[in-house]
């Protein structure tokens, strides 16, 4: 159902973390392959993807053409993008797969909820995101493939790639899952 993105640059350690929490979908069915796409880095990034079982791919250039090639070569219907370091509620596999069964029309998309984070800036963004702020890519990105290729997938020239991404999409098409995800 979902081939998932991960964008890498030197992120062995953080890339452990969300490998782990996709563990449960995968053994649930909801994702196909995870496609790391690293920008040349210097750390066992490749290693730790290739022990999980990932398909590396080590590409030259900007995050939005890694993203757009990885896209590009995913084999699932859907996908979802995470950064590194991203952990999701352990809950997200039957919610995500509720989402994907239900998705009508295909021009939707989800994202999971902000997850709290310590502090003051932690309540404020929890604030803000429950008064309708526009959803950011650490909440990571569930979008079809077709609906993706006909925005134009990542744009290359934008100066925050995934952020223009979800601003294109639009928040009323884009529904919050009740799972957390913040990058720990």
């Amino acid at each position: 159902m979902l081939s998932v993105v991960i964008p890498t640059d030197n992120s062995e350690r953080a890339l452990v973390s969300t490998l782990a929490v996709l563990v449960p979908g995968v053994t649930a069915g909801v994702v196909r392959e995870v496609i790391v796409a690293d920008a040349g880095s210097g750390d066992d990034t490749a290693a730790v993807a290739e022990v999980a079982g990932c398909n590396f791919m080590a590409l030259e250039g900007r995050l939005a053409l890694r993203l757009k090639t990885a896209a590009a070569k995913a084999r699932a219907p859907w996908l979802m993008f995470l950064r590194p370091g991203t952990v999701i509620d352990p809950n997200w596999t039957d919610e995500a797969g509720r989402f994907l069964d239900q998705a009508s029309p295909q021009d939707r998309a989800a994202v999971f909820r902000a997850a709290a984070q310590p502090g003051l800036c932690g309540l404020l963004g929890l604030v803000t995101a429950s008064l309708g702020a526009r959803p950011r890519p650490e909440q990571g990105l569930i979008v079809p493939k077709l609906f993706y290729d006909a925005l134009g997938g990542h744009a290359t020239g934008a100066a925050d790639a995934e952020t223009d991404l979800l601003r294109r999409i639009g928040r009323r098409r884009i529904v919050t899952l009740a799972s957390a995800a913040g990058i720990r």
